[in-house]
């Protein structure tokens, strides 16, 4: 739950240097990719770790999103492409499928 009481800050932070960019692309599908990877590789981590089903899930998927976030924020400096809500949408897909192929592969 505190992690959703910063979802706001988030879309109130205002982004100065943002990207003209579309959904569809060759950067969109790595974003895809790599969040679903890293989220996979997260719960599998947790799990190594004796967490719970739900709590592997959650630190899986806040691992992906968090470093998707990150790359966006760094896109965002003034030498970067800009920040890209688009980019970030796709990484969030990408941790969710992720997360379920995962899932589906262990249960």
């Amino acid at each position: 739950m505190r992690i959703l009481s910063l979802l706001p800050l988030l879309f109130l932070c205002g982004c100065s240097h943002t990207a003209n960019d579309g959904w569809r692309g060759q950067d969109k599908a790595q974003h895809f990719i790599a969040s679903a990877m890293l989220s996979a590789a997260g719960n599998e981590h947790a799990r190594h770790q004796d967490l719970s089903r739900d709590r592997s899930a959650a630190v899986g998927l806040m691992f992906s999103i968090s470093l998707g976030a990150s790359k966006e924020l760094w896109d965002s400096r003034p030498a970067g492409s800009g920040w890209s809500w688009k980019d970030l949408a796709w990484d969030v897909a990408g941790a969710a499928a992720g997360y379920a192929a995962w899932q589906m592969a262990h249960y």
